[in-house]
């Protein structure tokens, strides 16, 4: 996979919007779990890319993304160095409950799509 240029000026403007956020606020203690979670939802979005034209997908990874609003702002974070290493593990299981949830999510979707389609009757089966 490649980045195209579009998608480099977006994680551009987006890491400066980010920037911009925690030097209004003051909340640097924010700054890694917020980078980690923008990160495993981008990297899950990024590994689903071919259900992109799914509104069920979108609406999904929103919910998601929703989700990890109240996980950084209620959690106490600290600003001392913490090793990648003891990080890592977290934004994985992070990464593998979105993939998990978007694979339920799409199963449901073709659960229902194949309910809505109509059994041919017998008189349409013998013609």
């Amino acid at each position: 996979m490649r980045l195209s240029w579009r998608g480099g000026l977006c994680i551009f403007f987006g890491t400066i919007l980010l920037a911009l956020l925690f030097l209004a606020t003051g909340r640097f203690e924010l700054a890694r779990p917020m980078m980690v979670s923008v990160a495993m939802v981008g990297l899950a979005i990024t590994m689903r890319w071919k259900l992109r034209k799914h509104v069920w997908f979108w609406i999904t990874m929103t919910f998601l993304a929703v989700l990890h609003v109240p996980l950084i702002l209620f959690i106490p974070w600290s600003t001392k160095w913490i090793p990648a290493v003891m990080i890592a593990p977290f934004g994985l299981a992070d990464l593998y409950a979105m993939l998990w949830v978007l694979a339920f999510v799409g199963r449901l979707m073709q659960v229902q799509k194949a309910s809505q389609l109509t059994p041919l009757s017998r008189s349409d089966a013998t013609n």
